[in-house]
């Protein structure tokens, strides 16, 4: 077997979170890391948690938001945070010793190769590169060395790039040419010299179909991260739902994280 099944975490957890350091990474994007009196709970790569943003009518419910790095020498959980609305935008406002409350971890992991000379290439697009560096760090500690290729919009857009180097290879795209190859993420040419085992995928979804696509015709194992709405991250809600070769799912509760064999992306 290429793979362990990702896994679905049943212990799940509602904690106060302290903020240990607020970090702003450009005029879109921050970087959130927080700690707790006691150990953190285990979390997996590929799982997310559902924050609690108060002070706004428009907050009442919580933020899904991916779990970028879990630091476990420091106790402390990261979450890489995109602006796009008044949730987020009230998460970048946090400050060293506020208090967030989050529920944690939810949904089910990336799975895991067995095997340690497994060939990885982990991509991901905008905010969906946050899971990737978990995965990434993780892979790096059972031996196996990953691929990253992250793709953006311009050179601004790149995050973390120093991080993701600490774990793996990295090959970088942009849509203006200002770093890495200029174009999309699949029109990187490492796709055409290199051959991989499995790649894992988080990020727009006209991206991740693209990846799914250059998957399906190398005949190579693939598996995304969807970023369906996901309101409540236990599966009450239905806003989440994701029509599959199963038929319909909660994305928050089966997924996040899928094998595109189960998508209906390729019929």
């Amino acid at each position: 077997m290429l793979l362990r099944a990702g896994i679905q975490s049943y212990m799940k957890y509602m904690l106060n979170l302290r903020v240990t350091e607020n970090r702003t990474l450009n005029a879109d994007y921050c970087l959130l890391k927080l700690t707790h009196d006691e150990v953190l709970p285990a979390m997996l790569p590929g799982q997310f948690v559902e924050v609690l943003v108060e002070g706004s009518p428009t907050t009442f419910l919580r933020r899904p938001i991916s779990i970028n790095f879990v630091d476990k020498s420091r106790n402390e959980l990261w979450l890489l945070i995109r602006l796009i609305g008044d949730g987020t935008r009230q998460m970048a406002a946090y400050r060293q010793g506020d208090i967030m409350n989050l529920l944690l971890p939810l949904g089910n992991s990336f799975s895991m190769p067995e095997i340690k000379t497994t060939r990885t290439l982990l991509t991901g697009g905008g905010v969906g590169t946050a899971p990737m560096l978990f995965l990434g760090a993780e892979l790096k500690n059972r031996g196996i060395e990953p691929t990253f290729l992250l793709g953006a919009r311009s050179e601004k857009d790149l995050l973390q790039l120093d991080e993701f180097r600490r774990y793996g290879r990295l090959f970088t795209t942009t849509e203006d040419g200002s770093a890495g190859e200029k174009g999309y993420l699949t029109q990187h040419s490492v796709l055409n010299k290199e051959k991989f085992d499995i790649i894992y995928s988080c990020g727009p979804k006209p991206m991740m179909m693209a990846v799914a696509d250059y998957a399906c015709k190398t005949e190579t194992e693939c598996e995304v991260s969807l970023e369906n709405t996901m309101a409540c991250g236990i599966g009450a809600c239905l806003c989440c739902v994701e029509d599959t070769k199963q038929g319909n799912v909660c994305v928050c509760t089966e997924g996040p994280v899928f094998n595109t064999k189960r998508l209906k992306w390729h019929d």
